[in-house]
């Protein structure tokens, strides 16, 4: 199965290299190319490609805002964001916004291609940096506590979940959003409770809220 990609940036250049790298692969196929923000929004809506390669710092609509907007929209693209910073804002706010992936613009051809691959089967990806630099974050968020070993103990699919209740979408919405069952997602919820040590759902909000936020 072919996995059909939108790459959004506004430097010409990028979007030629990252298109040389993933079409020499026969089981990828660019599908198009933006510019920018509001022209990734509409090309995913009438291209729908699987996963899309989003820059962050675009004129008009930066990628993040474009991220937001295709996440309301209900498109079913999976969004990997691509900068050349790694600043903590960037990460969180493409997390919120229901970005799939992080990773800086220095990341080897090879790990491209395999970002494009994790992301398009269903997984969440982030670059090394991103990761170490989001555990740091939920130090920080418990000044007086050393942060959460269970929150390490997530897998990466347990942390994708945990981080669509944060969006406040139910288990079958994230179900849609992840290609997987209903009785999926709820079994990866309990692995969340037990690793966390919590009751339930309301209790996993209560905590993403004074814990995360």
């Amino acid at each position: 199965m072919t996995i059909r990609v939108l790459v959004a940036d506004d430097q010409a250049l990028v979007r030629s290299g990252f298109r040389l790298i993933l079409e020499a692969r026969e089981d990828i196929e660019v599908v198009g190319e933006a510019e920018n923000g509001a022209e990734a929004i509409e090309l995913a809506l009438r291209l729908d490609p699987d996963v899309i390669l989003m820059d962050v710092r675009m004129p008009g609509m930066d990628g993040v805002e474009a991220t937001r907007r295709l996440t309301q929209a209900g498109s079913r693209a999976r969004v990997v964001i691509l900068t050349t910073f790694d600043l903590d804002e960037y990460v969180h706010d493409a997390i919120r916004a229901g970005a799939s992936g992080f990773l800086l613009k220095d990341v080897q051809p090879a790990q491209l291609v395999e970002a494009v691959r994790v992301v398009a089967a269903g997984e969440a990806l982030l670059a090394p940096t991103v990761t170490r630099r989001l555990l740091d974050w939920f130090a920080r968020a418990l000044p007086d506590e050393k942060p959460p070993p269970s929150l390490e103990a997530l897998t990466t699919r347990e942390l994708e979940i945990l981080r669509l209740v944060a969006a406040r979408l139910d288990n079958q919405e994230i179900a849609a959003r992840l290609s997987i069952s209903v009785g999926t997602v709820k079994i990866h919820l309990h692995h969340v409770f037990d690793k966390l040590q919590l009751r339930g759902r309301h209790d996993l909000q209560v905590y993403l809220r004074e814990k995360m936020y």
